[in-house]
């Protein structure tokens, strides 16, 4: 029966027998606690193990409960436990550390289908490739995220398939940019179909009339901000469309003066579509680049900049457009509930998270002493990782250290993965990130984590098969 008018949610929390105590007592610290409950431990020792099929056989007695909240990482179909049971059934976060902030958060949870940014993503090198690597290229700016794929033109250098090229993207389905300096190429460039010229100044804005294009606008001196108004105007009183484009310089070159011209042309032609050309910060700058994107797009934000040109030509540019995917989404609904940017999606946090122990040590040792198997279980604290089993906890922050505890000299297979797992292990600990035994680290929106399929279990990977087949082959002759 649901909790009447105006009474607390009454829940029901399943859970194994290890993780009991600390479910327990995360839930008693809770405050406020928007909810009743009750703590069951099924007949089962490690929560992850829960299935729906166990939960069907060993549930009993739901009378009085309005929720069932399952462990994180519980395997199985809901629904069928809801048509099974006739009661909600949801899974919490996989940290139980994470409870208050997931029933914190329950109404806040935003959306982030949302954005007003364009995102050009700039193939540069295009008159040195073929078409057909420019079209593989092109696929991957779009399944990162870029709408417009930008054909960079270089100074100086021949492009005889500039017009084949735009017509293989636009058959392709892209929305295409031309990007030069040359009026031959824009025309070029718009006479094979191109969607949008860069960049035209006040003495070239015929090319975008003849051919219906909408131009990227700069001041006859890229810098000319009275130039680049009088292009404006000159489109707005036609009512063009276009991006005016203020030019954003590089640090220790005008960087600090580019970003005031964007804020004087907002200033004076509040309505006016801008675009920001980000390669001269993330390209010439050698940091990370996804705290710098994520600023940009603040400003742009701010500023209701509509449009970014970008370039992923410098290993460390990577994941450029990725990043501002995903960044534009985040900072849209931030300025939508007028609000920072924070605890809205964590998908810009790579290189560290904010809280990446969610345990003490002394809870890890009050789990450790409570294991009776002698499998091993992986933990990072503050102090370092954590390894144990039955056989007791050995602490190190390197994981040679740990090898000669382990006993695993004659387990290939096993001592491969105790590697490959006290590798991430090493790393997360070194910077500040989360954890989780048999799953890979989170990279945010830098590398998208695999897709995690509650309904089944994690496929058997090859070490694990190399166990079973040992076991069964037994040991070799010579150890009998």
């Amino acid at each position: 029966m649901p909790a009447a008018s105006g009474a607390l949610p009454h829940l029901l929390f399943l859970t194994g027998k290890l993780a009991e105590k600390n479910l327990a007592r995360v839930l008693a610290e809770m405050a406020p606690r928007p909810f009743t409950y009750e703590v069951r431990a099924l007949g089962i020792t490690v929560a992850a193990l829960i299935t729906v099929e166990f939960i069907q056989r060993r549930l009993k007695d739901l009378t009085g409960f309005d929720r069932v909240i399952l462990p994180g990482r519980c395997r199985g179909d809901l629904h069928a436990l809801e048509a099974h049971f006739g009661l909600p059934f949801e899974r919490g976060p996989e940290e139980l550390k994470d409870l208050p902030a997931h029933f914190g958060s329950r109404a806040k949870a935003r959306s982030l289908a949302a954005h007003d940014i364009l995102i050009f993503g700039e193939i540069v090198d295009a008159p040195q490739v073929s078409v057909e690597a420019v079209l593989a290229r092109a696929a991957r700016y779009r399944a990162d995220g870029a709408d417009v794929i930008d054909v960079g033109c270089l100074p100086d250098v021949p492009f005889p398939a500039l017009a084949a090229m735009v017509r293989a993207l636009k058959d392709a389905g892209y929305r295409v940019s031309v990007d030069s300096l040359r009026e031959e190429d824009l025309v070029e460039g718009a006479k094979a179909g191109a969607d949008y010229l860069f960049s035209l100044t006040e003495d070239t804005l015929w090319i975008a009339e003849e051919y219906g294009v909408t131009p990227i606008l700069i001041g006859r001196d890229p810098r000319d901000v009275a130039s680049l108004g009088r292009a404006i105007e000159h489109m707005s009183a036609r009512g063009r469309n276009f991006f005016a484009d203020p030019i954003l310089d590089p640090i220790h070159h005008g960087l600090t003066d580019s970003l005031l011209r964007y804020r004087e042309i907002r200033q004076h032609y509040p309505s006016a579509p801008m675009l920001m050309g980000i390669g001269n910060l993330s390209e010439l700058t050698h940091a990370d680049t996804l705290g710098l994107n994520t600023l940009l797009l603040g400003i742009a934000s701010e500023l209701r900049i509509g449009a970014v040109l970008t370039t992923e030509v410098s290993g460390h540019c990577r994941s450029v457009v990725r990043e501002l995917a995903h960044a534009r989404r985040v900072l849209y609904a931030a300025r939508e509930d007028n609000m920072p940017p924070r605890h809205i999606d964590d998908g810009l946090l790579a290189l560290h998270d904010r809280k990446p122990f969610p345990y003490a040590l002394a809870e890890v040792k009050e789990a450790a002493a409570a294991v009776k198997d002698a499998n091993f279980r992986i933990e990072v604290t503050a102090e370092g990782i954590q390894i144990y089993n039955r056989d007791g906890l050995r602490s190190a922050v390197d994981p040679y250290d740990l090898y000669p505890q382990l006993g695993v000299e004659n387990d290939a297979p096993h001592a491969f993965y105790l590697g490959l797992e006290l590798a991430r292990a090493q790393i997360a600990w070194q910077l500040g990130k989360r954890y989780v035994q048999d799953q890979e680290l989170d990279w945010g929106c830098v590398r998208p984590a695999p897709t995690d399929n509650k309904l089944h279990f994690v496929e058997e990977r090859s070490t694990l098969e190399a166990r079973k087949a040992k076991r069964k082959k037994g040991p070799p002759a010579e150890e009998i």
